[in-house]
């Protein structure tokens, strides 16, 4: 027993510890992000409002039926509501109806709602579409923010441990005579200077999780990681198309546009209702009803008629059509008209706005994809550069040809263009997964 009880205990803590270390993948993140988002359970409840609307839509087209009850009783001079005979009795009187009516016609206005509750359904779905596009760049961009930030600790802890190494010779060369004491105290301020830039590192490592993490809404940050994955930059053609081209192919599927566009033409269906209503409205009804009084009377036996048998003597039947006709409501159907035609045009002028600032976005885009391009390809060249001179520094430190200030400003060189390579590394793959984004790719590294 004891030995199943310290078994429970024990896979039960490996469990945790398991849970606890689970670090996330990129994929991971950005399904996480979307499926726990406050903002896009909020959009798809407005999308759920939009469906309940287009129900109410189609419902406009269907015939209404209501049913209703009246029972009362009177003392005194009363009305006999099954003879229309005032009497002075006391009185116990019921009648029921059944109504049904119909709008036949009302100036096309329910078709062009039930039009527009079915785009307005289009638009939110749209709507939610694009929130959950920006998510995904939102998360991919603090994703590789923390790659980045580690990245660059990991070399942080690399050029310490060669400084390390460097100290180690360095005392050599002191005690040997090679080198003053001087240097020696420099090589040391180096290793500490270096320390201080891990634990700057780590900090930023630490601010960048905790910035994903409330990305997507999870408060446990200290057990929060991401997967230690290694991405390298891309392959990509996207600089092949022009950013006219990526534009061109934005407009045909970017859900921002789209939302835009499908504005304009639910301004166009409230411009159509508000000129139904110049128009008549013809409706037909339909009514059955049927009464009972306990002071009906047989006339010929002079007995009291059952209930159930005065439901149908007293029943009876009526319909009709109506037509309505607007002839002056104060200018309000005028003036609806107009604020109609004026929506119309504010929604074309979003749709053009939308374009021109998706137009400026790509072009930037583009302009960034270039200019990290360049920026890590020169900081690849910087570094390369670097270590070479900081290799020819070394050796002429080993040997007493220079001092330890200038050795450490060769290593503090390489330090910086080793951290630049880091930078415009992770910043050259989120451009071009940006611009590629924008083309219609997904959002995937490899």
């Amino acid at each position: 027993m004891r030995y199943r009880i310290s078994l429970f205990f024990f896979l039960l803590t490996v469990g945790t510890l398991t849970a606890q270390m689970r670090k996330w993948t990129l994929e991971e993140c950005v399904t996480y992000a979307v499926d726990n988002n406050l903002t896009v359970e909020q959009f798809e409840l407005d999308l759920e409002n939009a469906r309940v609307d287009r129900s109410d839509a189609i419902g406009n087209f269907l015939p209404s039926l209501n049913a209703t009850m009246n029972t009362s009783g009177n003392t005194g001079l009363v009305l006999d509501p099954t003879t229309n005979v005032f009497v002075t009795s006391t009185i116990f009187s019921a009648s029921g109806n059944v109504t049904s009516g119909l709008t036949l016609f009302d100036g096309l206005r329910n078709i062009h709602r039930l039009n527009r509750a079915k785009l307005n359904e289009i638009a939110n779905q749209y709507r939610l579409d694009d929130l959950v596009d920006d998510i995904r760049l939102n998360v991919a961009n603090s994703y590789l923010n923390i790659l980045s930030n580690k990245e660059s600790l990991k070399v942080a802890e690399a050029q310490y441990a060669v400084t390390i190494e460097d100290l180690k010779r360095t005392r050599e060369l002191v005690e040997s005579g090679v080198v003053p004491r001087g240097d020696l105290l420099e090589v040391e301020a180096t290793a500490a200077t270096q320390e201080q830039t891990i634990i700057n590192n780590q900090n930023q490592v630490l601010l960048s999780r905790i910035a994903l993490a409330q990305l997507l809404q999870i408060t446990d940050y200290v057990n929060f990681d991401i997967a230690d994955e290694e991405f390298d930059v891309p392959p990509s053609d996207i600089l092949k198309y022009s950013p006219k081209v990526i534009f061109d192919k934005a407009l045909s599927f970017r859900n921002d546009i789209k939302f835009s566009e499908t504005g304009v033409e639910l301004a166009e269906k409230d411009l159509e209702i508000a000129k139904g209503a110049v128009y008549p409205t013809v409706g037909a009804f339909f009514n059955y009803n049927t009464r009972y009084s306990d002071q009906t009377r047989d006339p010929f036996t002079g007995e009291k008629i059952a209930f159930k048998d005065q439901l149908w003597i007293n029943d009876g039947i009526s319909y009709g059509a109506q037509l309505t006709i607007p002839v002056f409501n104060g200018f309000s159907t005028r003036n609806n008209i107009r604020r109609s035609e004026i929506g119309v045009e504010q929604a074309r002028l979003q749709l053009e706005q939308a374009k021109l600032d998706l137009e400026t976005t790509i072009n930037q885009a583009y302009v960034d994809v270039q200019n990290t391009a360049k920026a890590y390809e020169a900081s690849q060249k910087t570094l390369e550069a670097r270590r070479t001179a900081y290799e020819y520094t070394k050796d002429r430190f080993e040997v007493g040809l220079m001092n330890a200030f200038d050795f450490s400003q060769a290593q503090s060189r390489v330090d910086n263009a080793e951290a630049e390579v880091v930078r415009n590394k992770y910043n050259y793959i989120f451009r071009i997964k940006v611009l590629e984004f924008f083309y219609g790719l997904p959002i995937v590294l490899n």
